[in-house]
This record gives C-alpha cells, sequence and structure tokens, in this order.
C-alpha cells in the first residue's frame, strides 16, 4: 500500500504500514500446524531484520530520533512532536489530579479542626487569631459553611500566598495583598472596642514583617533597559538638481540676425 503522506522536511511521515509491507511475500500454507508457525517465526524475523537495514522503518524513526536531539523542535518528526506533547499533556494532568488530591485533603483536614482551637486570645498570636475566628464564626452562623472550613481556608489562603509570592508568583502576591487587607478588616471588625487600634496595629505590623519574604524582590521603581538599538538607520541627506542647458549655438550666429551688426567705430 502505497504511502500518501505529504513528506516533513524532506522525510516522508512514518506509517506502521510500511513495516507491515516490507514483510517478505508468505509462501503457500503448509500443511502441519508446526511447519506454519515455524514460518510466521520467519517471516518476522526476516521483517524485524529487514526493517533495521538502510532505508528500512524502523532505521529511519532511529536516524529521525538522532537527528531532534540535535535540530529545533520545528525539524523534528511530526510522530516525535505529537508523542511529546501527548507524553506532556498526561504528565500535566495526573499532576493537576494529585494537585486537587492533596489540596482536598489539606483542606478536609483543617476543616476537621475545632474552631476554639487557640482562640482564647492570649498572646501576640492570639490577639490578632482570635479576631478572626470570631468574626468568621458569626459570619458563617448566616452561611451554609462551617466556621472551621472558613477558618482552614483563610489559613490556607495566607500559606500559598506567602509560598507563591517567595518563589516571585504575580497572581500570589496578589493572593497575600487582599489575604493582608482582608485579615486586617476583620480584626478591625471583630477586636475588642478598647483594644481595637492595637489588635490592628499589631496585625499590620506582623503582615508587613511577613511581605518581606513574600513580596521579595518587588519593586516599584521603573525598570530601564539602556540597550541601543541593534539596527540604527543612518540618514544621509543630499539635494539633487536636475538642470536643462540649451543647446549650443553655431559659430556663424554669434553676431545675431544679419540684419543687426554691432556699433563700430
Amino acid at each position: 500500500m502505497p504511502n500518501n503522506d505529504k513528506p516533513l522536511n524532506g522525510h516522508d511521515n512514518p506509517s506502521f504500514l510500511d513495516l507491515l509491507n516490507q514483510l517478505p511475500p508468505q509462501p503457500p500454507a503448509p500443511e502441519l500446524h508446526g511447519q506454519h508457525g515455524t514460518t510466521q517465526r520467519a517471516r518476522l524475523r526476516a521483517a524485524w531484520k529487514e526493517s533495521w537495514e538502510e532505508g528500512g522503518f524502523l532505521y529511519q524513526r532511529w536516524e529521525e530520533i538522532f537527528q531532534a536531539r540535535r535540530g529545533s523542535w520545528h525539524e523534528a518528526a511530526t510522530w516525535i512532536k505529537t508523542s511529546l506533547l501527548l507524553g506532556g499533556l498526561s504528565l500535566i494532568v495526573l499532576m493537576l489530579d494529585a494537585a486537587g488530591d492533596v489540596v482536598s485533603a489539606a483542606l478536609k483536614g483543617l476543616s476537621d479542626l475545632p474552631a476554639t482551637h487557640g482562640g482564647d486570645g492570649s498572646g501576640l498570636w492570639g490577639t490578632v487569631d482570635h479576631p478572626v475566628r470570631v468574626f468568621l464564626a458569626d459570619q458563617a452562623a448566616h452561611l451554609s459553611v462551617a466556621p472551621a472550613a472558613l477558618y482552614a481556608f483563610w489559613q490556607l489562603t495566607g500559606l500559598l500566598g506567602l509560598v507563591g509570592g517567595f518563589l516571585g508568583n504575580a497572581g500570589a502576591r496578589i493572593a497575600w495583598l487582599l489575604f493582608g487587607i482582608g485579615s486586617l478588616a476583620m480584626i478591625w471588625s471583630a477586636a475588642p472596642a478598647g483594644g481595637r487600634a492595637a489588635a490592628t496595629g499589631l496585625a499590620a505590623l506582623m503582615w508587613a514583617l511577613a511581605s518581606i519574604f513574600a513580596l521579595r524582590g518587588l519593586t516599584l521603581r521603573p525598570i530601564v533597559h539602556n540597550h541601543p538599538p541593534q539596527f540604527q538607520p543612518q540618514f544621509n541627506p543630499a539635494l539633487h538638481l536636475h538642470a536643462t542647458l540649451p543647446a549650443p549655438t553655431p559659430a556663424g550666429d554669434d553676431l545675431g540676425p544679419d540684419n543687426i551688426h554691432p556699433l563700430q567705430r
């Protein structure tokens, strides 16, 4: 069967039918079953050996793999690109599935924690953490979600924003900024009236210290690159004048017409 695929980079696209076409012609069917199996194995060995010879199916595929190691992505064969893309997509799907399981387990584990754990308001961390727990518990009473789940999501958002911001992810840094602003608002709303300013200021200082790591390398100063352009056009102004000169006058006509003569002394 002929290969109708269009050539790519000077080579035909691989087709598994080419390997089958390289099988030697099948001899007449033997009478015994054992001889038939031996003949099939002999034909397969012959096809395998012939496919590895120069110009064979497997020989050409091996040459394409060898050339892809030294060439660029655009010069690689189509079947190599397809295999790599399918393998990469499968790996991404597996990683996303595993990440989803990890996040689900983390949320479930954090949600199982009691909402009153460490919420007595004592200590520096309790001064900041207790108003957040109180605010989330009051809001959860009007929602179809447990207070522990809201508190677990709040913790997870802060953790991901801190780690992702340290790694330089822009989305994680935005989440970290929103996490800090929301935390300050919750602390100001739920803290006792007498110590509201102190609790909010303490939370702002703790968030600013943590932002040293979350916003590492972030600057508001514009970055100016003073690299000269690779191509600098040169302008050479020139003025071109095109003048038309009259034809020379014959020698006999220097004095003008015959009836006009210069004044002579």
